[in-house]
């Protein structure tokens, strides 16, 4: 690829291919650090390759997500913070396909802009970079989109996918949960990246200050609290799974606990969770007031401080939550499977 080339009546359209070229050359460093044992091509060629290791595995199954970040993207642009999305970017794939039980093994991005500034981009990337590492994926390749009359100037979407692994005969089976089995919760980091249409429509992001102090934020500003990157769950599901019997596990995105929950719970059975024991964070109690949304509204919307909920039957509840420690997490039990058909009963 010469980096010489330039298209004058290109560039006067508003698409500069040499951003494209020197933003590639900015994010190389950060792409670098994803880098594993199975990738086989270097950013820059038409396809990312990857050799996979199945050593061990009897029938290796191939296990895909994608996802992007929302209109959490607009306070990015209010803060003119772009390090932290592409976390939010990774987490939103990785999550969800280590809900079946699978190493995520690469990803790759997608950035459309109106205008390709490098700078910013390679931030961009450099989040993306940061997710990886965090799931031990690699980032194979990508690609940045300039869309000059799109997009406007400063403004950016973002979405990516995600590709990993399991053997078939440990995918995570929902119809081996039981009644009486137990849910733990793993903690959110915050709002993540779902309901921010929401979100931005009760504190009118837009059109007001937000990034003063909040008291009943601890002090820290609004923008901060909601900008926190969604958390990633792989290294501890994945570790809990060679500690216990993993029956389920859900990713708790858009739709809160009412659509996710069922969703790893088999025809016939519910969860059911007790209201006081959900560990709910200041930014939710924040919303709920601030917007004068019902708790029904609340929990069918955000994840209410619980990212990630993993079922094993009770009589491995302490080493799982042993387990979960040790990878460094704050588990907790957060309720019991019962026989129903309501999927989430709040009491």
């Amino acid at each position: 690829m010469s980096k010489d080339s330039r298209s004058e009546a290109y560039a006067a359209s508003g698409v500069d291919i040499t951003a494209g070229y020197k933003a590639v050359e900015l994010m190389k460093e950060h792409v670098g650090r994803t880098r594993t044992d199975g990738v086989l091509s270097d950013v820059g060629g038409f396809g990312g390759l990857f050799a996979p290791d199945i050593s061990g595995m009897k029938e290796p199954v191939m296990v895909s997500g994608t996802d992007g970040v929302g209109t959490k993207l607009k306070l990015a642009f209010l803060a003119d913070r772009h390090d932290t999305v592409g976390i939010d970017c990774v987490a939103m794939c990785v999550n969800d396909i280590v809900c079946a039980g699978a190493q995520p093994l690469f990803f790759l991005d997608y950035i459309a802009c109106g205008k390709n500034v490098p700078e910013r981009i390679a931030q961009i990337v450099k989040g993306v970079s940061e997710g990886c590492v965090q799931s031990g994926a690699a980032l194979i390749g990508g690609e940045t989109a300039e869309m000059p009359g799109f997009y406007p100037e400063d403004e950016y979407d973002l979405a990516g996918f995600a590709v990993g692994m399991v053997d078939k005969s440990r995918i995570l089976d929902k119809t081996r949960v039981e009644e009486g089995d137990v849910i733990i919760a793993l903690p959110s980091s915050g709002v993540h990246s779902n309901g921010f249409s929401l979100v931005r429509k009760v504190f009118d992001v837009e059109n007001s200050e937000i990034d003063q102090p909040v008291e009943a934020l601890g002090g820290k500003g609004l923008l901060e609290t909601l900008l926190t990157p969604t958390k990633i769950y792989v290294k501890p599901v994945l570790a809990l799974m060679e500690a216990v019997d993993l029956k389920a596990a859900a990713h708790i995105t858009g739709g809160g606990f009412y659509e996710n929950i069922p969703r790893s719970l088999p025809e016939g059975l519910s969860a059911k969770i007790k209201k006081t024991d959900v560990r709910v964070l200041p930014i939710f109690d924040h919303i709920q007031k601030t917007g004068s949304i019902s708790e029904h509204d609340m929990f069918n919307t955000f994840n209410m401080g619980v990212g990630m909920i993993c079922i094993v039957s009770p009589s491995e509840e302490e080493a799982a939550l042993a387990a979960l420690r040790g990878a460094g997490e704050d588990p907790y039990v957060l309720g019991s499977v019962v026989s129903s058909n309501e999927g989430v009963i709040l009491w």
